[in-house]
């Protein structure tokens, strides 16, 4: 029975919920106590209140956050509840209805009971009804009712209501993000409304592809609606039913470029499609598509206009006459009224500045304009566009204007106005100074840890960029750490301190600054304080008496840490003796920490009596203190170090009993593609190199779905002294299911300088013709065999970097013992900075201080290296170049063993 409505409740806009008040207020009362907005829902339920009621407990927020999710058994309580509403009259409350269904259909039992329900809302005369109840009713429609309601879909396709013709559209789609979502912008009354659709639509044709596809013709004849959204939405169905069919899309897009559309929501969606295919083409630009879209330029919509512009600055390979039309429209776009197109336009154009700073020169006085703009955001872009594209002349002015309001802006954008200033610094080095002086301001204003860490790598950069900004840049940094609040950057500037302090010319003035972190800071920037200090004194003889009262005061301190570290350091440097300088204080270990680690429990679980091997731990794969890393919050959790990628391969193949006895993974190089992408067999191979071994791994990808590969194996002869010991095939090879096959090689012991070979490389394996569409394969099979491409080993496989900061040291430490020096003349090269490239590419071995960036305008120049060659030895080359007619090389190598510094000299005469 229907209970009545009071009249002080239709009048104060109160309505019963037909008897569900006792329950969802029971429901309310069950929430954590002194929730004051669910008290507030409980005391006013109004219609929407109500439902807002269901879907908060659904995902857990009704009881203020605690995490209480609405169970089965009460979902379903609450449905049987709920239906009592189809009995109303009142529209509000029935689409409050269709609403609960779709948001109970995943968790209430029994949902499908109101089939009858909605089909006859559906089918009814009531247009208010007729769109929420089709959305519903595909909700909760399983694959065996959809064809029972498909003849009703049908006619709701072509209805003359649009409401329900986009209901049924939109219902038949599956959601794809990059291409159903609203193009461009909507008014907030409309993109609410269809945002709400978008998150419940019922992705029918993931259900039954094939009767969604027979709707095809209703979906073209509502193609042709003068009503925007319907055909728009006719648009999506008719795309997404014929996606894979990339001859299908073509021939819809000439159909619709040809015959044109009045919905500006479907040519957004046009220019999307067209956009795809483009990028998917192998004819580039010289295509119709291109020419679609560029005529888009000139839509009556400025949504179109934008899409088309957004369109073509985003596909690859763009030149700069390509880019002119789009840059163009943008650049009038920055001069509209609306903050939306303004803020659309200069966003688009900062992200072309950063590939084609050209193209956005002709902008400039507009963006110059936009600096000045009301919305901050729009004037952060503006600005930062500007540092991207502006001259060396401009950079002081441009300074200024940032001034003027980055305190206004929020620090998401003060970041974004570093990086451009980094950005900056790399075009123009000869203003570091200007920049370095904002940078220095900006340090002192109050922000995030975001922020403070972008202007400190910022000034980091500038300093290792130009050398002549070192001092001012520490100095800065000095002054910044007094005041440092975040340990982070503490540390990373004491280590920069460390790094780059004892070479300027008055390292004693930054003693003060580093030791009153000792004084002041937490433990972990006490510690780097102290590792500081010892690099000022084991490179400083003057500073080393200070340096050594310091340590011992140190000594006293509360942290177990700090004390190691002071202790150690002060017998070291006691001792006065340059190797164990450059051994312990500058250059440290370069080893993998997750390596180490197994190294060492495995050391413990099996006793020896000769001492723990360093060598037998698999060195870093990359320089620590050369990574450039984006800018992330800080977790304040210690987090577990990931195993790189040669610890994984090093658990890999020592799985492989056949590899188990091969001592630790030296070096794995990067996969070499052995086939072209497109044939019918993909080999790459990836080359594991030991002390005495080569282990070439070969992924093998079958692309054939009528053949399955078994015993597959790559057989490979060498051109030099190398041994083939054994293969491992892959025992099978199904269709597009990557298989490995290893192949033991070991390395030559008469000739230790022959490192580099060539081996030709043949795949062989049994065939087993199978059928397409179920995979069984033939019982009987045959051997074929695939010709690989060469696979080539050089003196790079047999090096790995290794990053000493002080090279003085590194080179001091090793000794001359096992010197030797030879000069050679680069007689095709032409430039220093191809040498240098080409030597570093060829050996390859780390560059150290900075040595692979050669100074503009010079003649000569000296490049360091370091690196350790297989076995564990380090290897250190000092390379003098001069440019005259070619490049003349003189390389001078150091290593502790003679074989390191044949084979490097072997290989480059």
């Amino acid at each position: 029975m229907i209970k009545k409505f009071d009249k002080k409740d239709e009048e104060s806009g109160r309505r019963s919920l037909l008897g569900l008040e006792p329950w969802l207020g029971e429901k309310c009362l069950s929430c954590k106590e002194g929730n004051s907005r669910q008290l507030e829902v409980r005391h006013r339920l109004s219609p929407f209140c109500g439902w807002q009621v269901f879907v908060e407990m659904r995902d857990g927020d009704a009881g203020g956050g605690n995490g209480e999710h609405f169970g089965t058994t009460e979902a379903t309580e609450a449905f049987f509840a709920m239906t009592r509403l189809f009995q109303s009259n009142d529209q509000t409350l029935r689409r409050m209805c269709y609403l609960t269904i779709k948001e109970m259909a995943n968790i209430s039992e029994d949902v499908i009971i109101v089939t009858s329900s909605l089909t006859k809302d559906m089918t009814g005369k009531e247009d208010v009804y007729r769109g929420p109840a089709i959305r519903a009713l595909c909700r909760i429609t399983d694959g065996t009712m959809l064809q029972a309601i498909e003849r009703y879909m049908k006619q709701a396709i072509v209805d003359k209501v649009p409401s329900v013709s986009s209901s049924a559209l939109v219902s038949s789609l599956v959601s794809e993000e990059s291409v159903f979502l609203l193009p461009g912008w909507v008014n907030e009354t409309q993109g609410l409304a269809f945002l709400i659709l978008g998150s419940y639509f019922q992705h029918m044709m993931k259900i039954n592809y094939d009767v969604v596809k027979r709707w095809i013709n209703e979906a073209q004849e509502a193609a042709s609606s003068d009503n925007v959204m319907v055909q728009y939405h006719a648009l999506g169905l008719l795309y997404h039913l014929r996606k894979n069919d990339r001859l299908a899309v073509s021939k819809m897009l000439n159909k619709f470029t040809k015959c044109g559309l009045k919905s500006q929501f479907a040519y957004c969606m046009l220019i999307r499609i067209a956009s795809r295919l483009l990028k998917e083409s192998e004819e580039g630009h010289d295509n119709p598509l291109f020419d679609f879209i560029e005529s888009c330029l000139r839509n009556k919509h400025e949504m179109v206009i934008y899409e088309a512009a957004s369109a073509i600055i985003h596909l690859p390979n763009c030149t700069a006459r390509e880019l002119a039309p789009a840059v163009s429209v943008l650049q009038l776009f920055c001069s509209s009224p609306k903050p939306v197109l303004r803020y659309a336009a200069v966003r688009t154009l900062n992200k072309v500045a950063m590939k084609h700073p050209s193209a956005v020169t002709a902008c400039n006085l507009d963006l110059e304009n936009l600096i000045t703009d009301s919305n901050r955001s729009i004037a952060t872009l503006a600005i930062t566009t500007l540092l991207k594209t502006g001259s060396e002349s401009s950079v002081d002015r441009l300074m200024k204007q940032i001034s003027s309001f980055v305190s206004e802006i929020s620090d998401e954008f003060k970041v974004v106005v570093v990086q451009a200033i980094s950005a900056l610094c790399q075009k123009y080095p000869r203003k570091h100074s200007v920049m370095m002086t904002f940078l220095s301001n900006m340090l002192r204003d109050d922000g995030g840890f975001e922020y403070k860490r972008a202007i400190v790598d910022c000034i980091i950069s500038i300093i290792e960029e130009n050398p002549e900004s070192k001092e001012s840049g520490l100095a800065h940094l000095c002054e910044f750490i007094e005041d440092c609040e975040h340990t982070v950057l503490a540390t990373k500037i004491l280590h920069l301190l460390g790094k780059e302090g004892p070479r300027t010319p008055s390292p004693s003035k930054y003693i003060r600054f580093i030791f009153n972190r000792v004084v002041l800071e937490n433990e972990a920037v006490r510690a780097a304080a102290v590792s500081a200090l010892a690099k000022f004194g084991a490179q400083n003889e003057n500073l080393l008496p200070s340096v050594l009262v310091l340590l011992q005061r140190c000594m006293m301190d509360s942290d177990d840490e700090v004390r190691d570290r002071a202790t150690f350091y002060l017998n070291v440097l006691q001792q006065r003796q340059l190797a164990l300088n450059a051994a312990y204080i500058f250059n440290g270990l370069a080893v993998s920490i997750p390596g180490m680690e197994k190294a060492l429990h495995q050391y413990t679980l099996e006793p020896l009596e000769k001492p723990f091997d360093m060598k037998s731990v698999p060195l870093a794969t990359a320089p620590v203190f050369e990574q450039k890393t984006e800018i992330a919050m800080v977790v304040n959790k210690p987090e577990r170090v990931a195993p790189s990628r040669q610890d994984i391969f090093q658990e890999q193949l020592a799985a492989i009993p056949e590899f188990k006895n091969l001592g630790p993974l030296f070096k794995s190089s990067e996969p070499v593609q052995l086939t072209e992408a497109e044939t019918e067999y993909f080999v790459r191979c990836i080359k594991h190199v030991f002390s005495n071994h080569i282990v070439f791994q070969f992924d093998c990808t079958n692309t054939l779905n009528d053949q399955l590969l078994e015993r597959v194996m790559v057989q490979i002869e060498p051109s030099e002294a190398y041994s083939v010991l054994r293969c491992i095939p892959a025992p099978s090879l199904p269709y597009n299911q990557p298989g490995m096959c290893y192949t033991l090689v070991r390395l030559p012991v008469d000739d230790p300088t022959a490192v580099a070979c060539t081996f030709s490389c043949t795949m062989k394996f049994t065939v087993r013709d199978c059928d397409p569409n179920t995979g069984m394969p033939d019982d009987d099979g045959y051997d074929d065999e695939y010709v690989l491409e060469d696979l080539e080993v050089t003196l790079s496989d047999h090096i790995q970097k290794v990053l000493k900061p002080n090279f003085a040291a590194a080179w001091e430490e090793v000794g001359d013992d096992y010197e030797k020096e030879e000069t050679f003349a680069l007689s095709s090269i032409k430039t220093l900075d191809e040498a240098v490239n080409n030597i570093v590419k060829f050996l390859g071995m780390q560059p150290c201080e900075r040595s692979d960036k050669v100074p503009e305008n010079k003649n000569s120049h000296t490049l360091y290296l370091a690196g350790v060659y297989r076995g564990g030895l380090d290897v250190l080359v000092r390379s003098r170049l001069a440019l005259g007619d070619g490049v003349t090389m003189q390389v001078t190598v150091r290593s502790r063993e003679e074989t390191p510094v044949d084979v490097i000299l072997a290989s480059v005469g």
